[in-house]
Parts: C-alpha cells; sequence; structure tokens
C-alpha cells in the first residue's frame, strides 16, 4: 500500500442505496441490501485490523439522480464532525447517478476532507494514485447518469402515451369525480361531490359573483373537497371556486400536460405552453353541458375579481396584522361619521362563519399612539447616546445552512411523492392509500415551508440589519414633522392587534428586537 495511507487508522462508512427503479427491473440479488452489506463488510474486514466500520448508511427506495436521501445526509454530517474518513460502496451508481453530483463528491469534495473513496466492483480507490481505475470513474459516471436519464424518458413517454389517449394519470381527482374501480385511469362521477359543482354553475349561470357563491356556500355549510374527501375542517375560497368555474373537464373533456418538471434532475414544476397541452373530447361522463360551460366562461370575464386599489395610503399600511388569526388587518372609511377604522381581512371575508373578531380600532387614534410612543422611545435613545450599530451585532444561527437543510428535506419529500405517485399508477398501492399519504406529505411540505420562510426573512432581516445604523435611522426620524409609509417600514416590521385592543409592535432593529405593549 502507498505511503499516504500507511499507519492511518481508517473510520469507515458502509453506504449502500437501492433505488425503487432496481427493484422494479427485477435486479440481481447480489445488489439487495443484504448481500450489499455482506459483500461490503467482508471487503473492509479482509483490509486488516486498521479499518474499523464506524456505520452502515442504507437508502433504500431513493434515486441515484439526486443526493437528498436521509441516510447520505447523514453520512455527510458525520463526515463533517470527523466521525468518518472513508467511504465504501459497492459501485459507483450506489454513490450517485448523477454524473455532476458524483464527480462533485469524487473530485473534490471528499478530497478537500481528505476522505478516502471505495468502490468496491469498479476497483475504484481514491487513495492509490497508480489506480487505472480512478480514471474512468468520470466516464462510468456518465454511463449511469444516462442510465437514469433513459428510464426517465421512458416513463414521461408512457406517461404522454396515456394523456394522448385521454387517460386519466393525475393524481388528485376534481370534486365531483373519482378514478373507476375497474379501471384507475378512467373518472366515473361521484354523485355527493357532483351535486356541489352543479350548485356553483346554476349560481354562476344566475348571475351570482364568485364573493356571492363563496358565501352561500360556507352559511350553509356545504363542505369543501378536503372535508369529504379528509375529513378537514376547510372553508370555501374564491379560488377554489374560480378554478371549479373554469374548469373544463367538467364537460367530458380531459386536458393534461399543462405543467411538466424541468428535468429528471430537476423535480421543479413549469407551466407547459397551450400548444403542448393534450385535449381530449369525450373521455368521461359530463356533470355541465358545454352551454352552461361556455355562458359562464364568458361570465367570469366579466366578474373577474380585482382588488381594492386604493387611493389614499395611511402610515401604517401593510404593517397591520391580526394577533388571533394572523390575517391582515385593513383600513377601511365608515362613510357616516367619516372616519377609518380597522378590520381583520379575515372577518371581513367571512364574518357569518364566526372564524375571527372586527379588531377594530379608530384608525387615527391607533396611529397617533404608535407615533407618539416611537417618538418617545428615540428620543429617550438619542438623548442617553445609546449606541445601536446593528454592524456589531452577531448571529448564533448559520441562516444558510438552515435554509440548504431544509431545501434538501422538502425535496426529499418530494421525491417521495413522485415515487409513490408511480407506486399508484403501477397499482401497487390503493388510491386510499395513496390519498392519505399524499394527505400526510403535504402538511410536511407546508410545514418546512412555513419554516423555510421565516429563516429566510431572518436572514433577509440580518443582512438588512447589518447595512444599517440604528442611530442614523432615529436621528433622521426624529427630524420629521410628518412621517410617511416608507420610514415606517424601515423602522417597524409589523404591529399585532389583539382582539382585547393591545397592541404588539415588533421592530426591524435585533437591538430593538422586543414587543411593545400599548393598551388602546
Amino acid at each position: 500500500m502507498l505511503e499516504k495511507v500507511k499507519n492511518v487508522i481508517f473510520k469507515v462508512a458502509i453506504y449502500i442505496r437501492l433505488s425503487k427503479e432496481d427493484m422494479d427491473r427485477g435486479y440481481d440479488d447480489s445488489e439487495s441490501v443484504k448481500n450489499q452489506k455482506i459483500l461490503l463488510e467482508e471487503y473492509v474486514k479482509n483490509l486488516g485490523e486498521e479499518y474499523e466500520i464506524i456505520d452502515i448508511y442504507i437508502d433504500q427506495g431513493y434515486t441515484g439522480t439526486n443526493f437528498n436521501r436521509p441516510e447520505f445526509t447523514r453520512m455527510i454530517n458525520d463526515i463533517e464532525q470527523d466521525k468518518i474518513n472513508m467511504v465504501v460502496t459497492k459501485d459507483l451508481s450506489r454513490l450517485g447517478r448523477d454524473y455532476i453530483g458524483t464527480g462533485e463528491y469524487i473530485e473534490n469534495w471528499f478530497p478537500e476532507k481528505n476522505i478516502r473513496y471505495v468502490s468496491v466492483n469498479d476497483g475504484i480507490d481514491t487513495f492509490l494514485d497508480n489506480n487505472g481505475n480512478n480514471d474512468i470513474a468520470p466516464f462510468k459516471s456518465i454511463l449511469n447518469d444516462m442510465y437514469s436519464k433513459d428510464l426517465s424518458k421512458k416513463i414521461r413517454t408512457a406517461l404522454h402515451t396515456m394523456q394522448k389517449q385521454g387517460k386519466w394519470v393525475g393524481g388528485k381527482t376534481p370534486l365531483g369525480y373519482v378514478q373507476d374501480k375497474e379501471d384507475k385511469n378512467h373518472l366515473v362521477i361521484c354523485e355527493e361531490e357532483a351535486k356541489i359543482v352543479r350548485i356553483i354553475f346554476d349560481m354562476a349561470k344566475s348571475g351570482n359573483q364568485v364573493g356571492a357563491i363563496r358565501e352561500y356556500l360556507n352559511y350553509n355549510k356545504i363542505p369543501t373537497a378536503s372535508s369529504l374527501r379528509y375529513n378537514k375542517a376547510t372553508f370555501w375560497s374564491n379560488k377554489t371556486i374560480k378554478n371549479i368555474l373554469s374548469h373544463e373537464i367538467y364537460t367530458g373533456v380531459t386536458v393534461q400536460n399543462k405543467r411538466s418538471r424541468i428535468s429528471y434532475k430537476n423535480r421543479k414544476m413549469r407551466e407547459n405552453p397551450k400548444e403542448q397541452w393534450y385535449v381530449v373530447e369525450n373521455t368521461h361522463e359530463s356533470i355541465i353541458d358545454k352551454k352552461t360551460y361556455d355562458a359562464v366562461q364568458k361570465m367570469i370575464i366579466v366578474q373577474k375579481y380585482e382588488r381594492y386599489k386604493k387611493k389614499n395610503y395611511t402610515l401604517l399600511d401593510g404593517l397591520l396584522y391580526c394577533y388571533e388569526c394572523g390575517h391582515k388587518i385593513g383600513i377601511k372609511k365608515d362613510t357616516r361619521s367619516n372616519k377609518y377604522f380597522t378590520i381583520c381581512n379575515n372577518y371581513r371575508r367571512n364574518s357569518k362563519l364566526k372564524i375571527c373578531t372586527c379588531h377594530g380600532f379608530n384608525y387615527d387614534h391607533l396611529e397617533n399612539k404608535i407615533l407618539n410612543y416611537i417618538k418617545e422611545l428615540f428620543q429617550d435613545i438619542d438623548s442617553k447616546k445609546i449606541e445601536l450599530n446593528i454592524k456589531n451585532s452577531k448571529t448564533v444561527y448559520d441562516y444558510k445552512k438552515l435554509l440548504e437543510n431544509l431545501e434538501k428535506e422538502i425535496e426529499l419529500i418530494k421525491t417521495n411523492i413522485d415515487k409513490m405517485y408511480m407506486d399508484k399508477l403501477e397499482g401497487k398501492i390503493t388510491e386510499e392509500i395513496c390519498e392519505r399519504v399524499l394527505n400526510k406529505y403535504n402538511e410536511q411540505i407546508e410545514e418546512k415551508q412555513k419554516q423555510y420562510e421565516e429563516i429566510k426573512q431572518n436572514k433577509r432581516d440580518l443582512e438588512e440589519d447589518n447595512s444599517i445604523d440604528i442611530t442614523k435611522v432615529i436621528k433622521e426620524f426624529l427630524k420629521l414633522e410628518n412621517p410617511t409609509p416608507e420610514p415606517m417600514k424601515v423602522i417597524i416590521s409589523k404591529i399585532k392587534i389583539h382582539q382585547d385592543k393591545q397592541i404588539d409592535i415588533y421592530f426591524n432593529f435585533k437591538k430593538l428586537n422586543k414587543i411593545i405593549s400599548i393598551l388602546e
């Protein structure tokens, strides 16, 4: 053995991966998790006493085209903590099939971390300079990548063929339809749901606005799709109703391929141009006749929902939030008194549902109260000559690393959804199981995306703070006789109004990042 590996105790990580594709195509028994484990343990044992297996990392059912795999991620974390200095796999494809990512690890990341990588069947050992197999590793990675690309192309071609034939290959069926028990690629009417669809179209045809339809459905406690299918307590929204009214599927027409993934490596979706859509008529029984549908489409254009555009902007515009439900607080003018008042937007839209309260303030009183408080606070800071330069502040969090980890976790969940969808498509799992698991996955994604946005905002706040001298902002603010909304947004992140009329002010500056409570 070469000098560079002498007198070194190798802390070995055995990495094993078996993808769903490997299992589907009837993998060779030597590729099974059990036999990979036996092979690699025997290999390390024969190397000698200076080689110690620290842990075995097994990813079963994960594609090799990306590296967002739970056990692989755990192994990388252990490497960063110096628990491991050698990685062993059965062959190069077990490490990954994306030649760019695989090459990045073998050529750059592992060498930077002084990690020895061995691919047993390929004869690759990155610590052996005279090993000719190391030189052909990039070509093997390209071949592995080409395999994944070819497999993805075959799956996509099969899906497009079914879509062109008008077969349903979507996930969740639209309200009013379920998959045929005899043919999962054919839709049949669910009469319980179809009644709701007909109510919506009938109301629209009669000239009702989308908002009026929403209020009728919610007031009469007509269940949403989530309520019927997953027993979730949800309410009708304008967007949901408009989606139903514009969905051509209710006339017996199947429209698919509206969106597609960017590539077999990138799971993100993008909108396809209309000429790439697959539109097939008479694929299933219609719920709405074509004449009614066409009439409603013309009315939707007339009824197009436009947000109320304000002519005058108040000092606290965009800063007010409801403490109880989290929605924004709007500012409305009372035509009788000619005064402005605050109102929770969630309450305003759904007052009959009693899911929140008004949160009504006399706006002028609220604005004066907050403005006077900020002036007094800033005058106190200025008079005491307190230095509050945010550039001196430090953060204990590595926001970038947290965001990267969350991105990986979200991508992993999305990959699992894709795999589950293919299982359903191939009849390996039932629709009921698929919907139940999909519901859980979506909840996980929603929670992690919420965490992501919060961390992203914290990162953004920190970057902004590092470029702002609070002392300078305070002095400039105190010079203003009539402040405008712009400096208020520099000073304040948000203002939350409680039901009991307590007010919480959140400042943008870390040194002042505390909640100030003011009672009316």
